[in-house]
């Protein structure tokens, strides 16, 4: 029957938070429109008045918004009660090291989601160590802490760097509690075309291609990007960073035009993010300390899990990234 419920409970909340974005991001692309609107043929500076609804558009979207958040705030209460070890609790720390690939993905989500089964454990300390990786395992990895989040408190912790990818893990969790001199930040995606074409002709190298549609090439290392490519590349790569805003501006409660200060690519020392990218400063055992006053238990069982085996990451090709740009270059591969 618990079982049947938390079944239930669960798809409300997938169903509250996929509303919740909707009408963010409607909200956003209201306002993105209306800024950039310019009138034609003007060479005088005019002042745009923006339709009369779109302030009051906005507030019902924020009023929606708000509403959502605390029938999901009401709701993960609930299960979080219901997850409660009845004995004594179990923190676990589950480390996420190094460059964040489909390795990556396929050691820590299985943890993850064996946790939020284990009725023992109480809630988890995500400790991250990264500065980023690909788009793909970066995004499941964040959808599943931020599940996990649902039913056991989660608290992200860096000693380190958690830039780009490793960050846009730690917004899925409750709290981010950083070393004051770790990195963090890095908010922004980059796309890495090798454009080997003269090499290859100086080499006597001839490449020729046999292929079903004029993109079916598109990135590949034996020739360059035609104008047009490099339209659709921007564009994929703006979809992607609009989907880190989002989850930062979610994950922070931030608006987005708070996050886009923060979304310059570059890492700030968590010193001086307090209060906005990270919530505390701290070691580890700190972290776990803000974890046992959120589940409001004292000398808790530690178990820490074991990370991912490091695996051959490197970059064969044109590629976007959740990556700081200092890895990318030593992460390069040639053949």
């Amino acid at each position: 029957m618990r079982e049947n419920i938390w079944k239930y409970i669960a798809a409300v909340l997938i169903l509250l938070l996929a509303a919740s974005s909707v009408a963010v991001v409607l909200l956003y692309m209201q306002n993105s429109e209306l800024r950039g609107y310019k009138p034609e043929n003007v060479t005088t500076t005019v002042i745009v008045q923006g339709p009369s609804n779109v302030s009051c558009n906005s507030t019902a979207y924020q009023l929606q918004i708000d509403e959502l958040q605390r029938q999901i705030d009401f709701l993960k209460a609930q299960l979080r009660q219901q997850n409660l070890p009845e004995g004594n609790a179990t923190i676990a720390i589950v480390p996420i090291f190094g460059l964040i690939d489909d390795y990556t993905a396929l050691s820590v989500i299985p943890t993850l989601r064996e946790i939020a089964k284990n009725d023992s454990i109480a809630g988890v300390v995500l400790w991250i160590e990264s500065p980023g990786g690909y788009v793909g395992p970066v995004r499941e990895i964040y959808s599943t802490v931020r599940k996990l989040n649902l039913v056991k408190p989660v608290v992200a912790y860096t000693g380190g760097i958690a830039a780009s990818g490793g960050y846009y893990i730690a917004v899925g969790a409750e709290k981010i509690i950083a070393d004051p001199l770790a990195e963090v930040g890095s908010i922004g995606v980059i796309y890495v075309h090798y454009n080997l074409q003269q090499n290859y002709e100086s080499n006597g190298i001839k490449v020729e291609v046999f292929k079903t549609g004029p993109y079916k090439d598109m990135g590949a290392e034996w020739r360059g990007l035609t104008d047009e490519e490099k339209v659709m590349i921007t564009e994929m790569v703006d979809t992607y960073f609009q989907g880190f805003l989002q989850a930062v501006s979610s994950g922070r409660g931030m608006s987005i035009n708070e996050t886009k200060e923060y979304a310059t690519g570059r890492t700030w020392f968590a010193m001086n993010v307090t209060g906005s990218l990270v919530d505390e400063t701290g070691d580890l055992d700190y972290a776990v300390g803000v974890l046992e006053n959120i589940l409001n238990v004292t000398n808790p069982r530690i178990v820490i899990y074991k990370g991912s085996t490091p695996s051959d990451f490197g970059i064969f090709g044109s590629t976007a990234l959740l990556l700081d740009p200092r890895y990318v270059s030593a992460y390069i591969k040639t053949g």
